[in-house]
């Protein structure tokens, strides 16, 4: 069984599809111009014995009109000819009459007979005739005999010639060339092997050196440069290695924050329970402080958890939209009347501004979130007497939503990172404020679910700008 796998990877492998390529194109080439070389060889051999006896036969054929040759047969001088002629050609000669009997057959068999074909038709009319049978071997020729001094047809020469020498000659040529093919095709075959292996060589170094990656032995870039194809797959594989090593510092980065953000209100919990449990006596007023803080952290830890399960649920699929047609305008309307208690906690504007009436496609409770996060966001990290403005446009295609603020901003180098999961630009500062560090997740992770886009503009201390695009219509 491993010997049958074996050989069927062979037969997939690059190694073996290059050397099937470098034969074909090495030995189809030398296989057509041999066969076109031997029927040339053929083609010219016949067509040269035409032009020959073609030559003869006119000759003859006046030299038996000359003789009376037609009305006695008996002349030495002719018949010595023909007997030169059918050795030399060994083949056979007939003189026809033009009542189309016989008149000579240098073979004897039928001789005063009478002879009745297309060929002999043809040449009594004053034409030549020439014919090559291929099957049997023979060519045929056949001339007028014409009157002395005129174009008048008196008769007709008719002269068969057998082909076997030429046909040896060909056999002979179709051997001599299959052994160079044998020859030619042996060393085809060992060239070819040793170049396929020399052209996949930098391909299976390529393969080793990722299972070196993989096993975690080999470097950490592949450089291959044999072919400016593996250099393309080297860069193309270099930039995913890169990549799948950023999100695995991604992943440990994560869970690392995880289970920091779970462990604090764990910790927080343990300490007011300890110390509770360090008073027996401890007064009334203080056991209900410390439970209510106790309860403030069970409320932490449950929203981490709520929040970190919404996350797991938006990467896995698409399904739990509820898409419905809805006004965006008053969704927005809304959103705002909503936050704006906690925003004149902290003496920030909130302002809407529409552009035109918007209707779209959307989850109305999933994108309640994500814009609830941004402007919620904008609220948060404001500075008093700021304001958060909110601004509604369309096109025919998608809808635009701005929230913009003039609060403390967010530096130049953490602008890539602010949609990472528990990532927070200043930790001691988003501690106070409180929040899990995954509202700006949650909201890419929504955009994104609708088929849109969110992008982040800031400039540190001047303040922020959240643009978010999203199809009127929802694309399935």
């Amino acid at each position: 069984m491993k010997t049958k796998k074996k050989v069927l990877d062979y037969f997939k492998s690059l190694k073996f599809r290059l050397l099937v390529v470098l034969l074909i194109f090495g030995l189809t080439p030398m296989t057509v111009m041999q066969v076109f070389l031997v029927k040339g060889y053929e083609k010219r051999a016949i067509d040269v014995k035409i032009v020959d006896i073609l030559s003869q036969s006119k000759i003859l054929a006046d030299q038996i009109a000359s003789y009376g040759y037609l009305e006695d047969n008996t002349n030495e001088v002719i018949n010595k000819q023909f007997e030169q002629l059918s050795n030399i050609y060994d083949g056979r000669i007939i003189v026809i009459d033009r009542a189309l009997r016989i008149c000579r057959d240098t073979y004897d068999i039928d001789s005063a007979k009478f002879i009745i074909s297309e060929e002999v038709v043809q040449c009594i009319q004053g034409k030549d005739v020439t014919k090559y049978d291929a099957k049997n071997g023979f060519v045929e020729v056949a001339v007028p005999v014409h009157k002395v001094m005129s174009d008048e047809v008196i008769g007709a020469l008719l002269i068969s010639v057998s082909t076997d020498v030429a046909q040896t000659h060909v056999a002979y040529l179709l051997r001599i060339g299959l052994a160079v093919s044998l020859i030619m095709g042996l060393i085809g075959v060992i060239l070819a092997v040793a170049l396929s292996s020399f052209l996949a060589r930098p391909f299976i170094q390529l393969s080793k050196s990722i299972d070196e990656i993989q096993a975690g032995f080999g470097e950490d870039e592949l450089m291959i440069h044999s072919y400016s194809e593996t250099e393309l797959i080297c860069e193309r594989t270099n930039e995913l290695l890169a990549r799948m090593k950023v999100l695995d510092d991604s992943r440990q980065e994560f869970v690392s924050n995880v289970s920091h953000e779970l462990k604090t209100p764990l910790t927080s919990m343990k300490v007011l329970a300890d110390a509770l449990n360090a008073q027996p006596d401890a007064p009334l007023e203080l056991y209900k402080e410390f439970m209510q803080d106790i309860t403030t952290e069970i409320d932490r830890e449950n929203k981490i958890i709520t929040d970190l399960l919404s996350l797991v649920k938006m990467d896995k699929s698409v399904d739990g939209l509820n898409i419905a047609t809805l006004n965006i305008n008053d969704l927005l309307e809304l959103i705002l009347k909503r936050l704006r208690p906690i925003a004149e906690k902290q003496n920030v504007e909130l302002v809407l501004e529409s552009f035109r009436p918007v209707t779209a496609e959307v989850d109305e409770v999933k994108l309640t979130l994500a814009i609830s996060n941004l402007v919620e966001n904008g609220i948060k990290y404001n500075s008093e007497n700021g304001w958060v403005h909110v601004s509604l446009n369309a096109d025919h295609q998608f809808f635009y939503i701005k929230v913009e603020d003039n609060g403390i901003g967010i530096p130049e180098e953490s602008l890539d990172r602010i949609f990472e999961r528990f990532y927070r630009v200043d930790k001691s500062h988003s501690k106070e404020i409180g929040g899990t560090g995954l509202g700006l997740a949650l909201t890419r992770s929504i955009v994104l679910m609708h088929r849109g886009a969110i992008k982040a503009f800031s400039t540190e201390g001047e303040g922020t700008i959240f643009n978010v695009r999203i199809p009127l219509n929802y694309i399935v």
